[in-house]
């Protein structure tokens, strides 16, 4: 399981890169008009919508790309399949379908189905299509269909799959959309302590999507908080209207980016570099603008206890910034260019002592996720297994520029089992992942004594990796030739 998630959490690694860029756009194009949005200034309606349509799509993003990642041969048809489970369910369950499907108007159509394009609902679509993808993607129809064969039938499949998924969905939503709303009011009285099981319960609900329910009841007119339109127009009481918002400021300006420095500081040391690019763009991006989606993504999935302990840390920021009465809003999210807007308006309470509040949360947060990722070995973004591969390439640095990757990869198939035993070819960083039927009956000796092979693992019931080094691609190109011949 915990294997499967950590593919989940590289797979999300190619959308999660371009978030940081996309908030800044919005945060720059914020700055610059921080009342009108963009209605009083071209730049900034250009930076803000440009940023928007990566913010925005974030669920699409995680649909194509965990179903490129999770299938077998990492292929375009498999994401293609993932856009199309995506489209097809939130289709299906937008407001619009359902109140078709329930004949009644759309402002009678559960408020659940309004929030139906949601990360999870990505990720699901993506999942689903990266198993209809292996499992069919070589299966041949009879001739008179041949033409939707193979990668052609993994779309059509994927979509009738939706359909049977969106009927779970069409029951079960709008019952979990519900309970999370009533959850939300039912704790709503309970002041400090209620503001910290709302900054907890929020960011366990991310991953999912769910977060949205929870928040209409504390930041908007849902249950008669409104939270955010109270504060930013004056109306409340100094010190109480703002509370459901000022915890974030602690967490996204100092939590999240002293989170991501301590994923770089625990990375190997190879790996620095390529973990520095992420984590300063992704601790930049939550600072300036209070998105953490892109630090969040690199540590949900390979490491949920990590994440548990983020959302406890944010459930106490919440409590102790209640508790003594410091606030501050936020109109986009609780990033630096907010808390500067806020802090100057009548409900703001103290806010500078967030500030302080900050400070304390990056210590934190820092010596926290330090000591449990090298505690537990977590596999953060640096620390993965394949990085292992670099001390064995070392050995093998003097290996020939010139020699022949189809030669290589020829022999190695040979020995791996050929068509009757490869099963499926990838590759990582300096390693070819293959999935064959029988590991037994390859003899590892064979395998390290051809001309530029490091090593070789047995890693799963079926699964095998051969250490070649960072020209791998090269070599599991020609072995993915061989496989199709």
């Amino acid at each position: 399981m915990m294997n499967y998630l950590q593919r989940i959490g590289r797979s999300l690694m190619l959308p999660v890169a371009v978030l940081p860029a996309a908030a800044i756009l919005m945060g720059i194009g914020y700055w610059i008009d921080p009342s009108g949005w963009g209605s009083e200034n071209v730049i900034a309606a250009f930076l803000i919508t440009a940023g928007e349509s990566i913010i925005e799509h974030i669920p699409i993003l995680f649909a194509v790309g965990v179903a490129l990642g999770m299938s077998k041969q990492k292929d375009g048809a498999a994401a293609l399949s993932g856009l199309v489970a995506f489209l097809v369910i939130t289709t299906l369950l937008s407001t619009e379908s359902v109140a078709l499907i329930q004949g009644v108007e759309e402002s009678n159509v559960n408020m659940a189905f309004g929030n139906i394009e949601n990360v999870f609902i990505g990720i699901i679509s993506g999942l689903i299509a990266s198993v209809m993808f292996n499992r069919f993607s070589h299966v041949q129809l009879p001739s008179a269909l041949a033409f939707f064969s193979g990668k052609r039938l993994v779309p059509i499949l994927t979509s009738a799959v939706m359909i049977l998924a969106s009927v779970f969905f069409y029951l079960a939503w709008p019952t979990v959309y519900n309970g999370l709303v009533a959850f939300g009011e039912s704790i709503s009285t309970l002041g400090a302590v209620g503001a910290g099981i709302y900054g907890f319960v929020n960011r366990l609900l991310i991953p999912i999507g769910l977060h949205h329910a929870l928040n209409g009841v504390f930041w908007f007119d849902l249950a008669g908080i409104n939270d955010i339109g109270n504060f930013w127009s004056g109306t409340g009481v100094k010190g109480v209207t703002g509370m459901y918002q000022a915890g974030f400021f602690p967490i996204m300006m100092f939590g999240i980016p002293a989170a991501g420095l301590a994923m770089y500081h625990t990375a190997k040391t190879n790996k620095k570099k390529v973990v520095a690019s992420l984590m300063l763009a992704g601790g930049f991006a939550a600072f300036l603008t209070g998105v953490t989606e892109p630090v969040e993504f690199a540590f949900m999935f390979v490491a949920p206890l990590l994440y548990i302990v983020h959302a406890l840390l944010t459930g106490l920021s919440f409590f102790i910034a209640a508790s003594f009465e410091w606030t501050a809003g936020f109109g986009f999210s609780a990033g630096l260019i907010d808390f500067i807007l806020s802090s100057r308006l009548p409900m703001a309470s103290q806010p500078y002592m967030l500030l302080i509040q900050g400070l304390f949360f990056f210590t934190l947060y820092y010596f926290i996720f330090k000591f449990l990722i090298l505690k537990f070995d977590f596999k953060t973004p640096g620390r993965e297994d394949e990085e292992v591969d670099d001390v064995a390439e070392t050995k093998k640095s003097s290996t020939d520029q010139n020699q022949s990757f189809k030669e290589m990869a020829t022999k190695i198939y040979e020995e791996l089992g050929g068509h009757e035993n490869v099963t499926s070819i990838d590759n990582c960083v300096t390693r070819l992942r293959v999935e064959v039927e029988d590991p037994s009956i390859i003899d590892s000796s064979k395998i390290k004594a051809i001309h530029g092979v490091a090593g070789f693992i047995v890693t799963g019931k079926t699964s095998v990796q051969v250490v070649v080094g960072t020209q791998v691609q090269f070599v599991a190109d020609e072995m993915k030739g061989m496989s199709k011949e």
